[in-house]
């Protein structure tokens, strides 16, 4: 049987009361109290009941993590970094998976069923109308690699995209490529979106470069080689491509290995986000690395200010991204 706050108090001979404020932060309750409280508690194995303390101060230190890219790797190292730092601020993540969920205002239900303080959204493929539907419920929300803007509805955190596309046209005219393309994830991603407008709008400047476009029908290993087969059979591919993520990239390696072709001999990769596998020997991606640690912490540091303060208004931080080199584009042009 769990030991009782009634049972601590009855061994260290105080009342009940002391024994609540002893373990609630920031309740006053004397160093003398604090003490025997304490000791008795370590008598008895007595650990306090989070969820029935957050009852009384109506502060559940729950925090909605949600997402619905559950299939892509990178989002394994996001969680883990982003639980790590929630429980780092005393915050208790809840994992929810928004894969299948079209409803805005049912998602706002559910995390409401659960009495959240807060709510990360942690993805940049569902619409903006999730995070914008939180905020409205009063619950207070981060988007996290989610599109930027100058007017924010609510905290967003991430990268130019639209910068990254443009540096992805840079990295291919260094190297002396003349036929290039973009591979991009699900169409009505804004990251899909920003991603290619840059890279059109830079491609655009530079009349000697031919730039095309196409799109994978979500951001996995599959997608990407099933575009990429496609590409190649179709004929005549581009001698390099930009693809949306890493994981849309070794899929697109894949294919390209399966058709005898070589990497960057044949046709040059690029990829986005830099995540573990993309360093791995066999892989070896050079890509465009997404901070992601720093826009995890800013994300968690927004968010524990708007839980202090909820009318904190919108802010809008955007990280630069850097090319990281390895071995899937030819060397810079001397």
């Amino acid at each position: 049987m769990a030991v009782t706050l009634k049972e601590v108090a009855e061994l260290a001979g105080v009342s009940r009361s002391a024994v609540s404020r002893t373990f609630t932060d920031g309740a006053s309750v004397s160093d003398k109290t604090r003490r025997k409280v304490e000791k008795a508690a370590a008598e008895l194995g007595y650990l306090p009941n989070i969820l029935a303390r957050g009852l009384t101060t109506r502060r559940t230190k729950l925090i909605g993590l949600v997402s619905n890219n559950f299939h892509n790797p990178i989002f394994l190292e996001v969680f883990d970094q982003f639980t790590r730092k929630l429980q780092e601020q005393g915050l208790r993540p809840l994992l929810v998976n928004l894969s299948e969920e079209t409803d805005p205002e049912a998602s706002v239900r559910m995390l409401r069923q659960y009495s959240v303080d807060g709510v990360v959204v942690a993805s940049s493929t569902l619409p903006p109308g999730f995070s914008r539907a939180f905020k409205d419920a009063g619950v207070p929300v981060v988007n996290s690699f989610g599109r930027c803007s100058t007017t924010p509805e609510c905290h967003v955190v991430g990268i130019d995209n639209v910068e990254c596309g443009r540096i992805a046209v840079w990295e291919f005219i260094k190297r002396g490529y003349e036929r290039i393309a973009f591979l991009g994830g699900p169409e009505m991603a804004t990251s899909t979106q920003d991603r290619l407008r840059g890279f059109e709008e830079e491609a655009g400047r530079h009349p000697d470069v031919e730039a095309s476009f196409s799109f994978a029908d979500a951001y996995t290993f599959e997608a990407g080689r099933r575009e990429m087969r496609r590409l190649l059979e179709a004929g005549n591919p581009a001698e390099a491509y930009f693809c949306g993520d890493d994981v849309l990239s070794i899929g697109a390696l894949s294919a390209i290995t399966d058709a005898g072709l070589k990497v960057p001999e044949d046709i040059g990769l690029l990829g986005l986000n830099d995540m573990e596998i993309a360093g791995w020997q066999n892989i070896n991606l050079t890509t465009i690395r997404q901070p992601v640690q720093q826009i995890i912490n800013s994300s968690v540091e927004l968010l524990v200010s708007t839980l202090d303060d909820p009318a904190r208004y919108p802010e809008a931080r955007l990280f630069p991204c850097q090319v990281i080199e390895r071995g899937t584009l030819r060397p810079v042009a001397g």
